[in-house]
Order: structure tokens, then C-alpha cells, then sequence
């Protein structure tokens, strides 16, 4: 899958997968990490996803990183957030207090980067990566997150052959095999949204769950 997907996807407006709230399984999950607010959250590649606005008013540190520059400004001037930019060798980074969103490719950020991040949400990145890539950001960018990180990660499951991708299928054998290496995995809620999301019915998706891991080191 081609950067150019995802310029066109922003540059068009075909953002379904923009959630217009904070997500409501990070919202009910997270405390379970015990991230203590001052810590550094990953945003992996963040969209415009208003769940960096909640981080932040929860006292966190945000650190995202997006592909899409139409997305990344769309973020700032929507949620009439002021910023700051500045380039470095891995993209333009616009901040604005807490908030930093690299414009970039997630692949480029190195260990020196992540060292700052405590913790690492992903609920749309995973799931909009076909299988070879999905590999590569699983076993590439999360190792080189630190030995203290913990994380939330939100997946669909669905028939894959009854509807093209992205979002992905990603069922819960694949995600111990990406992550299992190097990070302990469990299972902390499993849900059937079928029924909530008319867009696949009308694909002809006859199943569809949400599942919610937290990981950590």
C-alpha cells in the first residue's frame, strides 16, 4: 500500500475511519495501564484523532505521527489549537503545548525519538496496514519503543474474504505472532459491532468484533 493511498484518501475526504469523539474502549481501558499523567503517549500514524485532545487534557504528553500533512493541519485548525513548526530529519513536527504530530513516515522514527514515550495507543493503525507491512510496523516500530512502554491496542476481526481491506482483519493469532516476541499480550475485551456498523453490513460482512489488547514489556 502506497503513501499515495492515503494523501488521496485526506486530499478526497474519504476519512470513515475518523471518529468525531474520543474512543469509547480507550476511554474505558486505559486506566488499566496505570500510565501516570506527565508520561509520554505514541499516537501511531494519529490521523486527526481527537483522542490526543483527551490525552492531553489528561495531563499527558502526546507524540504523534502522521503521514498525511492535510490530516495533520486539519488536526490543529479544527480544535482551534495554535502550533509551532519546525523540520527535522523525520518529518515536519507541529506542536502545541502538550501535543506534537510529526508529519512523516512512522518507519523513519527511530529509538532516539520513542526513548520519551511511557506508553502507546493504536486504534486504526494495525488494521489499515496490509499483512506484509503489518509485520514490518509490528516487529520495526514498536521494538524500537522502550523496555517500560505499555500499551492499548484496538483490532478488528471480520471474514476477510467477505470485504476488502483497509480497515484490516486482524485476528488475535496474528497479533501474538507480531508482538509476542517481545511483548506480553492480553485480551481484555472482546465486542460484537455488527450490528453498529451499517457500512459493512452493506459490504455483505455477515461478522464483525472489536477486540482490545494491552501490551507491555
Amino acid at each position: 500500500m502506497e503513501p499515495e493511498f492515503w494523501h488521496d484518501r485526506w486530499h478526497e475526504g474519504r476519512i470513515g475511519f475518523h471518529q468525531d469523539k474520543a474512543t469509547p474502549l480507550m476511554l474505558k481501558h486505559w486506566p488499566s495501564l496505570g500510565i501516570a499523567p506527565g508520561s509520554r503517549v505514541f499516537v501511531p500514524l494519529a490521523g486527526k484523532s481527537l483522542d490526543m485532545l483527551w490525552f492531553a487534557s489528561q495531563g499527558y504528553r502526546v507524540l504523534g505521527v502522521e503521514l498525511s500533512r492535510v490530516a495533520v493541519e486539519q488536526f490543529f485548525t479544527e480544535n482551534d489549537l495554535p502550533y509551532t513548526i519546525t523540520e527535522s530529519p523525520y518529518g515536519r513536527h507541529y506542536r502545541s503545548g502538550e501535543i506534537e504530530l510529526v508529519c512523516g513516515d512512522a518507519f523513519t522514527l527511530d529509538a532516539g525519538l520513542l526513548a520519551t514515550c511511557d506508553a502507546v495507543f493504536d486504534r486504526a493503525a494495525l488494521i489499515a496496514l496490509p499483512p506484509p507491512m503489518r509485520e514490518r510496523y509490528a516487529r520495526e516500530l514498536y521494538a524500537r519503543l522502550p523496555g517500560r512502554c505499555r500499551g492499548l491496542l484496538i483490532t478488528l476481526e471480520y471474514p476477510q474474504h467477505e470485504k476488502e481491506g483497509p480497515p484490516f482483519s486482524v485476528v488475535e493469532d496474528e497479533v501474538r505472532a507480531l508482538y509476542g516476541e517481545i511483548w506480553q499480550i492480553e485480551t481484555l475485551e472482546r465486542r460484537d459491532i455488527l450490528a453498529q456498523q451499517p457500512q459493512f453490513v452493506a459490504e455483505g460482512v455477515t461478522a464483525l468484533e472489536t477486540v482490545v489488547y494491552r501490551l507491555h514489556r
